[in-house]
């Protein structure tokens, strides 16, 4: 008799809570009984008054993790040099551009080397404007509000990128070194330049939506980019067609001097890496289903060029083709969710950097799976995966990658991750097909699985 009684009880709780709940609003009776969860400990004060004066990062470093991670890496790649980003969205062109600068500084033997990214960042930009334009007319069938027009004039042009950008650009316009095309303010900082432009973009995609004509819509667009094409000049420079470029060796003697096209100087140093077809990007997303290959609609840079298409697989079959290529001297096209337990002091990634519980009173127990479902995480930006630690049983202890926010960010401009945080927070790296095995390489046959441009795991990296 004493259980029914406490069912109904408990019954009527649930139904009168219902009935605060019908509007969705917070009734008092809620807020009462909110306010009661609510305690005034002297541990609850005291985080009290230090989040009133201090940052939630500075409180929350773990005193108990303050220590310096062991930088000793048992396989890491040749290389030399930082680059600095600045106050710009290039990540994913650094990143790609310094895999290839550590290739060929390994194989010519040379005292340093940096590739132009404002040369290629030019060409960039030219292409993704032809890209919005292009797609506007593919488009102007379908009404204004319809999702993918509305996501076009939302995106009509970004700083931001992934691999199919770098191996496009490269492949269409070649590479030239930092001196032939320097950087400059602009492409140091570019949202202002990207803001007009992507103005005039808008301006210029309304007008294509109202031609009439079937024909008309290709030789004005070929008007508009030769306006897009001036204000790149204007804030970027002109982009050589012919250089001269002296090659010296690693004690900075001079060893040949040379005439070069952009494209030339490519064949002549990488002529056999074809970047559109030698390599593969596979993610981990444990929210999709693994061994499928997905593609994003418009996520490209190029209109004729390649939509991203990416294989997903398991974190321990991603490990194990990281490995094989780091061990090989390769460098990778690496991409996470930097900002997650990121230490700056010490430039270490590690779960264990920050004790949010503690200090908030709450857990946070969302697996990865779970934070990319609710758009808590996803990849931000991207860089050069170069080391790895191994121990005896060939483990990842922790990897390392070069980063692109100058020498002084970080560990001697690089960041350290544990192999807990590369599982938690790692989504992609670009493979040389020759470290994939076959079985592997088999699963590309299939159809790819199209995803829509506006899928929050594959906003542009920055």
């Amino acid at each position: 008799m004493r259980k029914i009684v406490s069912l109904a009880v408990a019954l009527m709780a649930v139904s009168t809570l219902s009935a605060q709940q019908d509007k969705g609003g917070i009734t008092e009776a809620m807020m009462q009984e909110i306010r009661l969860g609510q305690t005034n400990s002297s541990a609850e004060k005291a985080a009290r008054n230090a989040l009133a004066l201090n940052s939630v990062a500075e409180l929350a470093t773990d005193a108990d993790n303050l220590a310096m991670i062991d930088t000793h890496f048992s396989h890491r790649v040749r290389t030399k040099g930082i680059t600095d980003q600045h106050q710009s969205g290039r990540c994913w062109l650094f990143t790609g551009l310094n895999v290839l600068r550590a290739k060929m500084i390994d194989e010519q033997n040379l005292p340093s080397l940096e590739f132009s990214q404002n040369y290629l960042f030019f060409y960039d930009q030219l292409e993704k404007s032809n890209l919005f334009l292009q797609a506007v007319i593919d488009t102007k069938h379908l009404p204004m509000d319809d999702r993918k027009v509305e996501w076009l004039f939302k995106n009509p042009l970004s700083d931001g990128g992934q691999f199919t950008g770098v191996s496009n650009l490269v492949m269409k316009y070649g590479v030239v070194p930092a001196e032939v095309m320097p950087e400059n303010y602009q492409s140091n900082n570019t949202a202002q330049i990207g803001n007009l432009i992507k103005l005039k973009l808008r301006e210029y995609g309304l007008m294509l939506r109202q031609q009439k004509d079937r024909r008309a819509p290709v030789a004005l667009k070929t008007e508009m980019l030769k306006d897009i094409y001036s204000m790149l000049v204007r804030a970027y420079g002109v982009p050589p067609t012919e250089f001269e470029w002296t090659r010296y060796d690693k004690e900075g003697n001079p060893v040949e001097t040379k005439s070069y096209t952009p494209k030339s100087f490519y064949k002549e140093y990488f002529g056999d890496i074809d970047l559109e077809n030698d390599f593969v990007m596979v993610m981990n997303d444990p929210s999709r289903e693994y061994y499928k290959v997905y593609e994003i609609e418009y996520d490209r840079h190029v209109y004729d060029g390649d939509n991203w298409v990416y294989l997903n697989l398991p974190i321990d079959e991603v490990k194990a083709l990281a490995i094989a290529s780091i061990k090989d001297n390769t460098a990778m096209y690496f991409s996470c969710d930097v900002g997650k337990y990121l230490l700056k002091k010490k430039g270490t990634l590690d779960i264990n950097n920050f004790d949010y519980e503690s200090l908030m009173g709450v857990e946070f127990p969302m697996n990865k799976e779970e934070r990319i479902r609710t758009f808590a995480s996803g990849s931000s930006h991207a860089m050069t995966l170069i080391a790895v630690d191994l121990d005896e049983q060939g483990n990842a202890k922790k990897w390392m990658v070069e980063n692109s926010w100058g020498p002084s960010a970080g560990w001697n401009g690089n960041l350290i991750m544990t192999d807990e945080w590369f599982e938690e927070y790692m989504f992609r790296v670009v493979v040389d097909k020759k470290y994939i095995p076959a079985n592997t390489l088999k699963l590309l046959e299939q159809k790819p699985i199209m995803l829509p441009s506006w899928d929050p795991m594959f906003a542009y990296e920055e």
